[in-house]
């Protein structure tokens, strides 16, 4: 048999990971190898599988053609085992192409049938392995040909015994301080862990701002009088002026404040030590922490809040936890990562990440200079606040590479990988958001404020 070489196994939408090594080479060995043939790739050594983010991409294969030695139409087969020697082999999708990808909701489907469980009141194992193949095959009783075996290791996180107090609110902010008077979702409110009292934590531009539920008119509130106290009189819009802001409501009494807040990275290793402004972090209501994914660079970072030096924090014992002791600049190299701040304990980590980002003439003239980074602020849900566009088109992909990227080429706010899928962008301060979870596909808005 011939060799069907599988040069790359690419990352498109993981949600969530164990741990990531960039630099790992896996070598392929086909059935019958010939001299001198190998593989590198690179991926993650572990995915963690969420249902929230089912209608991702979890990974697309791919390969070269097949070469049977003489000139034939080749026809390509993924195949799944759940055994791992293929005697329960099921085809997942065929082609004459030279890429198959899956979705993380049919990565689910084959844990759960090589018995794997979420739930930590059963002896099922979290962890566990898939196993994949290439077939390549001519016509119905053709050769055939198989690559290796890639193997890769999945886990479903544990559900967590009364996890998840936080929720999105019925409240929201709307405004020409927010989103254009509805021109697009409302800012968001959270739960907190005391009850009737909500947050959220959100970036304005200058205008005017109230707060309404479930993103519809009527029952909206504002402060006519100034008094931190939400009415529903008259002239009662709250003016604010451009910046990031911590907005608190206590539903029991209609009293709110807002104050500037946000935490970003600064440093050598992101902005020359505040150059530009720093890499905001995002609130995760899920886990009840502040992320950003950022692409880095060789030098050091530390956090601070508000763009400010007085409150800044590193980690001069390298233990995982934020200090303010002298020497504590956390050494960083060149790369794409999400970090995550625990604000309750100081708690952070700093780990290797596929991110999703804009690109175009509409933001950096095609990829000059590192395209406008998105945060997964929840499974599935990547999203950015004050990014600069300029007219011209846009389109998303993945750390700055080019390699299944998104657009939309029917206008319908839906990505897609169709041709001609560049978006026409006018100049001016947007809102991003993509949500993968929809079923109808990866669901997105550019909010212009």
């Amino acid at each position: 048999m011939k060799n069907i070489k599988i040069l790359s196994l690419l990352i498109i939408a993981v949600i969530g990971f164990i741990s990531c090594d960039q630099d790992d080479d896996l070598v392929f060995v086909a059935q019958e190898p010939a001299e001198g043939i190998s593989f590198s790739n690179s991926f993650l050594d572990a995915y963690t599988l969420t249902v929230a983010a089912s209608n991702n991409i979890g990974e697309r294969f791919t390969w070269e053609d097949a070469n049977f030695g003489v000139p034939t139409n080749v026809s390509y087969e993924l195949e799944n085992s759940i055994l791992g020697d293929f005697t329960d082999a099921a085809t997942l999708g065929t082609t004459t192409g030279n890429e198959i990808a899956i979705t993380i909701g049919q990565m689910l489907s084959f844990a759960e049938a090589a018995g794997l469980d979420s739930d930590p009141n059963t002896e099922n194992p979290n962890t566990g392995q898939l196993y994949f193949r290439i077939k390549a095959f001519v016509g119905t009783d053709g050769p055939e040909s198989y690559s290796n075996t890639q193997e890769l290791t999945v886990v479903l996180p544990e559900i967590v015994e009364g996890g998840g107090a936080f929720e999105v609110a019925s409240w929201g902010i709307v405004g020409s301080g927010y989103n254009n008077w509805g021109a697009f979702a409302d800012g968001k409110f959270y739960t907190t862990s005391t009850p009737g009292v909500i947050v959220s934590y959100v970036n304005l531009v200058d205008g005017e701002i109230k707060f309404r539920e479930n993103n519809t008119w009527g029952g909206d509130l504002g402060d006519a009088t100034g008094d931190g106290i939400l009415d529903a009189d008259p002239d009662n819009n709250i003016a604010v002026t451009a910046g990031d802001y911590k907005i608190t409501i206590n539903t029991n009494d209609n009293s709110y404040t807002i104050e500037p807040f946000s935490w970003g990275i600064v440093g050598s290793g992101y902005n020359n030590w505040g150059e530009t402004p720093d890499a905001k972090l995002y609130y995760d209501y899920t886990t009840d922490t502040f992320k950003v994914g950022v692409r880095l660079v060789d030098g050091e970072i530390k956090l601070r809040m508000n763009n400010e030096w007085g409150s800044d924090l590193g980690d001069a014992n390298s233990d995982g936890v934020l200090d303010a002791d002298a020497d504590n600049n956390i050494a960083v190299t060149e790369g794409h990562y999400l970090v995550t701040v625990d604000l309750k304990d100081n708690s952070y980590a700093i780990e290797p990440a596929t991110l999703w980002g804009a690109v175009g003439s509409g933001y950096n003239n095609w990829g000059e200079t590192p395209d406008a980074s998105l945060t997964e602020i929840q499974p599935g849900v990547w999203f950015a606040e004050n990014v600069t566009l300029l007219d011209g088109e846009i389109k998303f992909r993945q750390n700055n590479e080019w390699n299944g990227d998104y657009g939309d080429a029917n206008s319908d706010n839906i990505l897609d990988q169709d041709a001609d899928n560049n978006i026409a962008v006018e100049a001016g301060n947007y809102v991003i958001n993509i949500d993968f979870n929809d079923p109808s596909g990866p669901v997105y808005y550019l909010g212009k404020r």
